[in-house]
């Protein structure tokens, strides 16, 4: 027979140990610190020893003990499953929720006009956006799964690679010149859009860079519009305020529109930032994070920088 009993204190000590602290934990389950705490000393007096060993600093305060860091992995399954479980008992047109981080680029440029298609497939599972240009903590369950730009090195969560990107030059249709080609020397003459963003590890070019690529006869001057902005400066391309340097996968859409025009498309600068489906492996255990995280990998394809 089966002692389910000490179900909340099990669910205590595994959202500690994630956690960190009770108050992680205690914001998690929708109790009091101290509730978390007396549930994980119930637990305590149960096993006989300390399940904790208590930190006086630093962003993680509680550190599983070795047989505790054993169990939880048995825990955690056991708390999935059971999840699992009642998921089946409410049935198959009961609603689930995923919850989606990204940056304000990606999901105005990319995400948005493509979600249609996975509500579509999976009308029972709602998809929320957490839009933030800042890296959200998946590992702590912030959200489910996010798609990021980098070098995929991120810890605590597992990177599934969608696609690659590179830098292209871009302005609006109506700075084009009526009289002669686009060349690097008419481009050294125009605004310079500059992105300011720091792009780490990534070979980003500055526009000195890109321009000296493309055979410019002299470097560009000092001057122009620098935002640290990518997602500003994709609107102020889009806006015709000057010619820009971009990812190619934020303006396909406008790309495809006609609204911005690809410049030089000759000149190629491939980076080492991909995008990738990024998830902490907890969450992919639940079906519609990984519905979510298969439908991205089948989207990328479709969306190739060749």
């Amino acid at each position: 027979m089966r002692n389910l009993t000490r179900l909340k204190s099990l669910q205590a000590l595994e959202a500690s140990a994630r956690h960190g602290s009770f108050v992680g934990a205690s914001t998690e389950l929708d109790v009091t610190p101290p509730a978390v705490g007396q549930l994980v000393r119930s637990l305590e007096d149960w096993v006989g020893y300390p399940l904790f060993r208590r930190m006086r600093s630093g962003a993680e305060r509680l550190m599983p003990v070795d047989e505790a860091k054993e169990a939880l992995e048995d825990i955690s399954q056991g708390l999935d499953l059971l999840e699992s479980g009642l998921r089946k008992l409410r049935g198959r047109k009961a609603r689930t929720v995923v919850v989606v981080t990204a940056s304000q680029a990606l999901v105005a440029n990319w995400l948005l006009g493509r979600l249609d298609d996975f509500t579509t497939k999976h009308p029972n599972i709602d998809v929320r956006l957490d839009v933030s240009d800042r890296v959200i903590d998946l590992a702590q369950g912030d959200a489910d799964i996010g798609i990021r730009c980098g070098l995929g090195n991120w810890k605590g969560v597992k990177s599934t690679f969608l696609m690659g990107e590179e830098i292209i030059a871009v302005c609006h249709q109506r700075l084009l010149p009526i009289d002669r080609d686009v060349t690097a020397g008419w481009i050294v003459g125009q605004t310079l859009v500059h992105d300011g963003t720091s792009h780490p590890g990534g070979d980003f070019p500055s526009w000195a860079d890109w321009l000296a690529r493309a055979g410019a006869n002299q470097p560009p001057d000092d001057g122009g519009l620098k935002i640290n902005s990518t997602a500003a400066v994709i609107n102020a391309a889009v806006a015709a305020r000057g010619v820009a340097l971009v990812r190619k996968a934020l303006v396909a859409q406008e790309l495809e529109s006609g609204r911005l025009v690809h410049l030089m498309p000759q000149v190629r600068w491939p980076v080492k930032w991909a995008y990738y489906a990024v998830a902490a492996p907890k969450a992919l255990r639940r079906y519609e994070v990984t519905a979510f995280h298969d439908w991205l990998c089948d989207q990328a394809p479709s969306s190739s920088l060749e």
